[in-house]
């Protein structure tokens, strides 16, 4: 992660759902003074009602009370973004940065409310940011300065790693591959899991040798300087047991020419949405 930016400026939260509570809890781990935050959510969950009352966050106030926000992070689903936009007024005033983190909401959409020469960031973060763990992907308009970016950056850094790129149509191939990756990761703990129990495990050991490894192999792939292609060199050795089972994922027809399926298809519909 990068260092942190704690003086930003009046930032609002609209909404604090899983996502939208998980960037709050990090940029109160990350030092940000939550007096300079404002939380707009009618229906706040019972974790980050807490953290809001302990910090003595400003909840739902009136928007003439305090000063403009000069981020307005946009944390809702996307089927109700335009409504919740449409009520946002003098929120969107000229000079604000838009971050949104709703799936599938594009800068131009955004913009129809917000103003075309609004500085806009759209960003797509996945669920390991829940635990710090995350991975954001984020692509700005023209309109977006060099120290919005930094500002947006430090923002989405509170919940794991950040990168940047120029063209927002990839954003549907990041979708497929690091927005909808960790559902695939889940897949792989239960397929291992199931293929240890035909092998003669009982159930809860299965499942719990799949789990463990993968977080182990996550963690080691995180400490690691080297590629996963080297990690994978490295624990197969020349016909042992790794090896055999290697042959079978690495066929032709194995688990690369599965995932480019896989992948090509969560792209094909985030595209369509």
């Amino acid at each position: 992660m990068s260092a942190p930016q704690t003086d930003m400026g009046p930032i609002y939260l609209v909404g604090a759902g899983k996502m939208g509570g998980a960037l709050l809890q990090g940029w109160i781990n990350q030092g940000i003074d939550s007096h300079q935050v404002s939380v707009i959510d009618p229906n706040l969950q019972t974790g980050v009602s807490t953290l809001i009352q302990e910090r003595s966050i400003r909840l739902n106030p009136e928007f003439d009370a305090l000063a403009k926000p000069h981020i307005l992070v946009l944390a809702v689903k996307p089927q109700v973004m335009d409504q919740v936009l449409s009520g946002l007024g003098e929120l969107l005033h000229p000079d604000v940065v838009v971050l949104s983190i709703a799936a599938g909401c594009t800068i131009a959409s955004l913009a129809k409310h917000a103003g075309a020469r609004t500085a806009i960031v759209r960003a797509m973060p996945n669920t390991p940011a829940s635990v710090g763990c995350g991975m954001t992907v984020a692509v700005a308009n023209r309109a977006v300065s060099e120290a919005d970016r930094k500002v947006c950056h430090s923002l989405l850094s509170a919940v794991g790693e950040v990168e940047w790129i120029e063209d927002e149509s990839l954003m549907d191939a990041v979708t497929a591959v690091s927005g909808s990756g960790p559902a695939y990761v889940f897949h792989l703990v239960e397929c291992m899991a199931e293929a240890g129990q035909k092998a003669g495990l009982d159930a809860e050991m299965s499942m719990r040798l799949a789990r463990q490894t993968v977080i182990g192999a996550g963690e080691l792939l995180h400490y690691a300087t080297g590629s996963a292609g080297q990690l994978r060199r490295d624990v197969t050795s020349p016909g042992g047991t790794t090896e055999a089972a290697l042959k079978i994922l690495m066929d032709e027809d194995g688990l690369q020419a599965l995932m480019e399926r896989a992948v090509e298809a969560a792209a094909k519909r985030s595209r369509e949405l």
